[in-house]
Parts: C-alpha cells; structure tokens; sequence
C-alpha cells in the first residue's frame, strides 16, 4: 500500500529565507530532532557550497555514531553536472534533489530565452546520470514551478527524469499559486503517466500551502504512488513561508479524508513536535504565532465562557487532539535566581557547573574543559545565543565533529 513520507526542508529553504537564518550547529541539531520526531529525510543544506560542505560531512559522521538518527540527509543541488560533481568530490552525501525550473514562464523570463523546453530536459538527465554515475543512492528531480508548467512537458521531464535513473520527481508549486483540488488532480495525473512517486513543496503565498500539500499527496497516493510532502518546521520560508510539517501531519492522522488509512510511517513520534518547535523558534529567532497549529501559546487555551465550559467538562468538545499526544503540558520554569552560564566570554570553573548542570558531567579532564570551552566560545559566536544542552552535548561528546561544524571554513 503506499504511503506518504515528509521530507523536511528547514536546513534548505526555511535557512535561506530573508532576513533569518541558522547557524550550523543549529541545523545539526533540527537535523537529531527531526530524526526523534520520525521524519524520513531531512534536506540539510547544499552540497556544493564551501562553507556547507565541514557541517554537511560532519553531520554524516554524527549519523555513523549512532548521534542523528532514523533520518536520511539529502543535499539540493541545481540540476547543473558541475554542482552535482563537486557535492560528489566534496562531501560524503548520496542523496540529492536536482532542481531546475520547467515552465515557460522561467524559461523565458528567467533563463531569458537561452534555453528550450529539450535544453531543459538534457540538462536535467545529464544531471541524474551524473549523480548516479558517482555513486547517489537516490535522486530527486525537482521541477520548479511545476504549477505552472504546462502538463504536457511536466509529463515528458517526469518521463525523461524516471528513464534517466531518477527515484522521484518533486512538483514544486513554487510560487504557492495552486490549490487543494488542482494539486490532487495535477499530481494524479502525473503519478499515473510518468509511473513514479512524487514529492509535493508548496509555498504559502494564498494561505492554502498545507492543504494543497495533502491535496497532492492524496492525488499521487491513489495514483498508486508513494508520496513524499515537502515541509519546514513552525512553517517558516521563503515569502510567506512553506507547508507547516505539524500541521500536515495533524491533517494525515485527523482529517476525515485521511484518518483511519494508515498513510504514515509508524515511526512518527509527535511527543517530539514540542521540542522540535521551540528549539527552531527560539534558533531562528521567529516567535510561535499565537495561534501556530498545535505548538501555539492559544492551540489549548480557553477563556470563552462556553468554550471553557466545555473542554472542562470533555476536552473533545472543543480540541481535536490532545496536547500530550505533541510533547505539550510539562510545566516551563524561567530561573529568577543566580545563573552560571557559558558562552563566548566564559571560563573553565563556569563551563564546568554548566557541564556537571545539563549533561551530568563530574569534574572533566582539565585538557578536556579546555579544549570544550574553545569549542563552545566558536559555538556562541555563531548562534549568537546561550547554548541548549542538545548543542552543549554535541560539543562535548563529538569534539571533533563539532570544531567541523563551529569552525569557519576556508574557501578552496
């Protein structure tokens, strides 16, 4: 039976929003917590740029140890043979997504005319064979602006891309202008033609990107089709953001089209939904809307008399799901006394307290705490913030990988 999988693109296209952005310890980090979360892969960032390339090798290394789990990693490149043969020479990843753009409207506007339909085409294919010729395990052809791509040629490249090697092909609505019923129907006519699973990346420009996510899904899904949905954490993106990776999965478990169909892997913890959502709030610095589906400060809260009234009464009567089933309802505790922290400015007997504190280490090697608090003064410098102990524990327990992912890379 098929089914459908997330693919999360925080690390890629919720990291290369304006105005926001994560340092690379922080996207080592989403990339562990989407894993306890169950998600299947994550897209953590790209392949053939310099500065990716320490953090994307090093992450790896972390997944060997048994540190990041249960996820697979996956590199975007352009669908171009020198991106792709320098993320093969670069870094140890084999997973990729190519991405070119497919409709006539890029083609001719932003490629400005230097292309045609089968330059398009050749250039993906030589791309995958590429890919595949070095070693990738699998390969994703993205076709950007799929939306708008006229369906005839979104037929052929899908075609093209499944005769070239290629594992699936992403339909990207890429400016957000589609909608649930066009998604489905779109998708399913493609899944059927092109006879491979889809994956489906919505953007939030018409408020609709969820739904239109799930209306793909479900299309591909009874195509007979695995599908794989594109997300980010808390909904962040470009514009006005991506399908929110929450809320598509409340949506897959509770919505009377879905509920009850067994479309999700058995592996999705949503007890980790909590942590996951304030651990990137907090690192990309965007609040938690108010009303952010199921990690909102207002997703269980009730003040009106009937509403209240109710939910004490049989919380059913006015909540959908129940706030543990989302890691929710521990009590958060501000300290209002002495803190001891560390961070750029801090010293060994400070790192020491912290160390002993949130990981329970007693009296480490002084050659040790010297060489943490190094690591933890380049660490500060990047986050900007004071560390959490998931990013205190990579520090501490993988030195070696984390002065790869701390540390400013040199440019080859």
């Amino acid at each position: 039976m098929p089914r459908i999988f997330f693919l999360d693109v925080t690390n890629r296209d919720g990291d290369q929003t304006a105005r926001i952005g994560l340092a690379k310890l922080q996207k080592t980090v989403v990339n562990l917590l989407l894993g306890e979360l169950g998600i299947h892969q994550s897209e953590y960032g790209f392949p053939f740029s310099f500065h990716e390339v320490p953090y994307l090798n090093a992450n790896l290394a972390l997944q060997e140890r048994g540190a990041i789990r249960n996820i697979i990693l996956e590199g975007w490149c352009r669908a171009i043979v020198g991106d792709v043969e320098a993320a093969l020479r670069d870094t140890k990843a084999r997973h990729f997504n190519l991405s070119i753009s497919t409709s006539d409207q890029m083609i001719q506007n932003k490629f400005r005319g230097r292309y045609s339909r089968s330059d398009i085409t050749r250039m993906m294919t030589d791309a995958v064979d590429a890919a595949k010729q070095g070693g990738a395990l699998t390969v994703g052809v993205n076709a950007e602006d799929a939306s708008r791509t006229e369906m005839e040629y979104l037929v052929e490249f899908a075609g093209a891309a499944k005769t070239a090697g290629a594992d699936r092909v992403r339909y990207c609505d890429t400016l957000g202008c589609d909608d649930p019923f066009s998604m489905y129907d779109r998708m399913n006519r493609l899944a059927k033609a092109a006879g491979l699973p889809l994956e489906v990346h919505c953007h939030n420009d018409l408020g609709m990107g969820v739904a239109t996510s799930i209306g793909g899904a479900l299309g591909t899904i009874d195509a007979g089709y695995d599908a794989y949905i594109n997300t980010t954490v808390n909904g962040v993106g470009e514009r006005s953001g991506n399908a929110d990776l929450l809320s598509c999965i409340l949506a897959l478990r509770h919505s009377p089209s879905c509920r009850g169909r067994e479309l999700l892997s058995p592996r999705i913890d949503l007890a980790k939904a909590w942590r996951l959502a304030t651990y990137t709030a907090n690192a990309f610095r965007v609040p938690i809307p108010l009303n952010q589906v199921g990690v909102g400060a207002n997703a269980f809260a009730h003040e009106s008399g009937i509403h209240a009234d109710g939910a004490l009464k049989d919380r059913r009567n006015y909540e959908l799901y129940d706030l543990e089933e989302l890691g929710r309802g521990d009590p958060s505790c501000e300290p209002t006394g002495r803190e001891i922290l560390t961070g750029t400015h801090g010293g060994a007997a400070g790192l020491a307290h912290v160390l002993q504190q949130e990981l329970g280490v007693e009296d480490p090697p002084e050659e040790r705490l010297r060489e943490t608090l190094q690591l933890v003064q380049l660490a500060t410098l990047s986050t900007q913030d004071t560390l959490t102990a998931e990013e205190l524990r990579i520090i501490w327990e993988h030195p070696d990988l984390a002065r790869e992912i701390v540390a400013l890379p040199s440019p080859t």
